[in-house]
């Protein structure tokens, strides 16, 4: 009866990690919604169309220039775009989710400074969905920019 026991109590001992350290799985829709980017003067919608997820602005801290004119994407390196406004424009493109943890292949758009480029996307934290690393670069992801975004509740 003693080695039942103790037995019994190893088995419980060895279940026990298995339980607690597992982590929760990261889903490709997990990323939809509307988050803040770091500046914290943009709020972007990630969206879904078929296999591939998209971004685009839905609200400004200041939408409009002094003029009162909507801000437009006046730095753009393509003369022919920059009359655009910067409201309602499409800054992330052609995520795809590596069914792990990760959104990749994708492009980023920055209207500050004009630039498109290479990145991906993952939660820093499996078990906080509420915060996203965005990764932008070019060539290497060595080579690039890491911002923070937070979920809008």
């Amino acid at each position: 009866m003693r080695n039942l026991t103790i037995i019994l109590a190893l088995m419980g001992f060895l279940a026990t990690p298995f339980v607690t350290i597992q982590a929760q799985e990261v889903s490709g829709d997990d990323i939809l919604g509307v988050w803040l980017n770091e500046d914290k003067d943009a709020h972007v919608d990630i969206y879904k169309e078929g296999d591939k997820f998209y971004g685009k602005v839905v609200w400004l801290e200041e939408p409009n220039e002094e003029t009162g004119e909507p801000k437009l994407d006046d730095e753009n390196e393509d003369e022919s775009l920059r009359s655009r406004p910067i409201m309602g424009l499409l800054l992330l493109r052609d995520f795809v989710f590596d069914g792990d943890d990760e959104w990749e292949d994708g492009r980023i758009y920055d209207p500050k400074n004009g630039k498109d480029y290479k990145c991906y996307m993952e939660f820093p934290d499996e078990d906080d969905k509420n915060t996203l690393k965005v990764r932008g670069y070019i060539g290497f992801s060595m080579l690039g920019r890491t911002t923070y975004w937070t979920r809008v509740e």
